[in-house]
């Protein structure tokens, strides 16, 4: 599979699915939970792969995958997207006429296995999620997963080639790509040079960050559990963990949050760190009028009122990603009669706005996501260079219609989770000069993504926070 571009053919990634996964192995799948083959697993990630080549989300194509067989494909799926600039420059070198898509989707996914493989799997020190195999195991597997597909079958001798070439001059193969940005970083070369105009010192180190896997780190929910009350129940289950910030833990280990106590007790949401920093800064207190626009899927609504007694609206675009934040509210024991959900365009006061004004208003506008890319790899590869000035824009848009539904002496806190300084310091000045009343506050700014060589609790997602308080 090449490059991802505009305009990429239309139900590529649905045909995939459809024929590298057949119906009669997903009944299969479904009906054994022990560890699925690794063939089967390379085709299912291809297709994960593959749905995003088409413009839709790692985590969408996922949700089809058979549950049993979820986990594996997942952990392959996100590594081939942490190594898709990379596979897609050597495949193009091996191949030079590709017998179609679901060919090349298959040699990227087990290229990127070989590029962390070795002649024994357990002589690898692999980061934490990364998924690692024996480099025999790999080839193996992936003719095997080739020649038990009716499109692929024919193919089967070039992909063993294809894979067998790379292990025998990988120094040489290496090389003819290594100066390419997408090969060497792994992000499309727009998004490179984007970083490297705006933090010349720290742009390597903040593409490195996107490929380390995320460590699992929640939030404590205090209204039905203490920090050390569910460490322990965690450190019982087997997994121990770290605090980070006044509530938050960061586990050791990963695993599936309905396998870990106190999930549906709502003791605790999964919330990355930086994340976890809104609703401190906002500092909501009792009695208070809260409006948290752009709400789902809730993480930052529930700790507004996990911090405070509060009469809050959670406004959200998507109705059907509204749903999810009333039900993350049940779950935390968290829904009263103060608390109401609606769904408008929070740039359209007229659609869902009383003329109340709020005491605090908590303005997480839509972004590019790029700060949060180690989290979601495919973001990298969904987006594209204009939907920086896009997003930009939207954004002033809905901050400029939130100002006015600010009481006096009230406050906004402006958050992205990205590390485009046009969603972020250039935004947050822009708006200070556009509202004069508008006084900017002690807030971080902008917080890069750390993760290179630094501890899992001291890792973080890049988020950008700026506060301002009407003047009376």
């Amino acid at each position: 599979m090449r490059l991802p571009v505009s305009g990429y053919h239309s139900g590529i990634a649905q045909s995939l699915m459809v024929h590298m996964v057949s119906p009669a192995s997903l009944d299969v799948l479904e009906s054994q939970p022990a560890r699925s083959p690794l063939s089967v697993v390379l085709l299912a990630a291809a297709g994960a792969v593959c749905a995003v080549m088409e413009g839709r989300s790692l985590t969408e194509a996922l949700a089809a995958v058979p549950s049993p067989l979820r986990p594996a494909a997942q952990a392959v799926s996100f590594h081939a997207m942490r190594q898709l600039g990379w596979a897609s420059a050597i495949s193009s070198g091996l191949v030079q006429r590709s017998p179609g898509t679901q060919f090349d989707a298959l040699l990227n996914v087990s290229l990127s296995l070989l590029k962390v493989a070795s002649s024994d799997a357990g002589e690898v020190q692999a980061l934490p999620g990364m998924p690692v195999y024996a480099a025999h195991t790999v080839v193996n597997q992936a003719v095997t997963a080739a020649a038990g597909q009716r499109s692929l079958a024919a193919y089967k001798g070039l992909l063993n080639a294809c894979l067998r070439r790379f292990l025998r001059e990988r120094d040489a193969i290496e090389a003819a790509v290594g100066d390419l940005p997408e090969a060497r970083w792994n992000h499309p070369r727009w998004w490179v040079e984007r970083l490297r105009q705006s933090y010349p010192d720290q742009w390597q180190t903040i593409l490195a960050a996107a490929n380390v896997p995320a460590p699992l780190t929640v939030r404590v929910n205090t209204r039905r559990a203490s920090r050390d009350q569910v460490r322990d129940a965690f450190l019982a289950a087997g997994v121990s963990s770290e605090p980070v910030g006044p509530a938050g833990l960061v586990l050791a280990e990963a695993r599936p949050v309905t396998q870990l106590p106190g999930f549906a007790e709502g003791w605790w949401s999964v919330q990355d760190a930086a994340a976890q920093q809104a609703a401190v800064l906002l500092a909501v207190r009792a009695g208070e009028r809260v409006l948290d626009a752009c709400a789902a899927p809730g993480g930052k609504t529930a700790h507004l009122l996990e911090n405070a007694d509060v009469e809050l609206l959670a406004l959200d675009s998507d109705a059907a990603r509204l749903a999810r934040v009333e039900q993350n509210l049940d779950r935390l024991g968290l829904r009263s009669d103060r608390v109401a959900l609606a769904a408008g365009d929070a740039a359209d006061l007229d659609a869902w706005w009383d003329g109340r004004p709020f005491d605090a208003v908590l303005a997480d506008v839509p972004c590019t996501a790029s700060g949060i890319v180690r989290r979601h790899p495919d973001i990298r590869w969904l987006r594209r260079a204009p939907d920086v000035a896009r997003t930009a824009a939207l954004q002033a848009r809905i901050v400029d219609a939130l100002w006015r539904t600010v009481a006096p002496g009230g406050r906004l806190l402006y958050v992205t989770c990205s590390i485009f300084p046009e969603e972020g310091e250039r935004q947050a000045q822009a708006f200070a000069q556009r509202h004069a009343d508008a006084q900017r506050q002690d807030a971080p700014g902008q917080l890069l993504p750390v993760a290179v060589g630094a501890t899992p609790q001291a890792q973080h997602d890049g988020f950008f926070y700026a506060l301002f308080a009407k003047q009376s």
